[in-house]
């Protein structure tokens, strides 16, 4: 005589449960978005064309947190507010970190950090305009000098009232352009561009 086999049990659905599981997965992903754009990441955009041709007005940057990455060198493109001289951020690349000697050349428009030029494939035009900083200038202790790419179009260290930058002014480091906005010249965008900043 066989043996009957026991039936397999059906698996009982719970009512709701399905989409009691779809909102907490939903909820989940709010909050972890939520978690890195506060913490992590922010998407802030550039306001004016002291930047260009490197990054162009209305472009939107992914910002890595300061609390992240506080580590700045010279080439980083980083964003920072300082209300004493802006009330809304500002993008600027760092020329130079703390303990390092800037000079600059108002006549032949050189950058000099610690006594060597600067090869700066990245700016505009050459750097002629002063806006009342003295040089040479040491940038202090957790402090950094930075400059916008356009160079005689930026309100940027060379400016008195901003000078060296505290670092704890600093927001995060540019790391990817998310959305372009319009170039200066042809007043398109170029979604080429879009990509990690260097």
């Amino acid at each position: 005589m066989q043996e009957k086999k026991p039936e397999a049990k059906e698996e009982q659905k719970i009512p709701g449960r399905e989409m009691y599981e779809w909102v907490q997965a939903l909820v989940c992903s709010v909050l972890a978005v939520v978690v890195l754009f506060t913490f992590v990441i922010r998407m802030i955009g550039v306001d004016g064309h002291s930047m260009v041709p490197t990054l162009q007005d209305r472009d939107r940057l992914l910002v890595l947190n300061s609390m992240i990455y506080d580590d700045y060198k010279y080439g980083d493109i980083v964003v920072l507010r300082k209300s004493s001289f802006l009330t809304e951020p500002i993008v600027k690349r760092v020329i130079a970190t703390e303990g390092q000697t800037v000079d600059i050349d108002f006549s032949t428009g050189s950058v000099y950090v610690d006594g060597m030029l600067l090869k700066e494939d990245y700016i505009n035009e050459l750097t002629f305009t002063e806006e009342g900083t003295a040089f040479p200038l040491t940038v202090p202790e957790g402090s950094i000098f930075v400059m916008g790419d356009n160079r005689n179009h930026s309100n940027d260290s060379r400016d008195s009232r901003l000078g060296t930058v505290d670092a704890r002014y600093v927001i995060g480091k540019a790391v990817f352009l998310a959305f372009p906005g319009p170039d200066i010249v042809t007043e398109k965008c170029d979604y080429s561009r879009i990509g990690v900043i260097e």
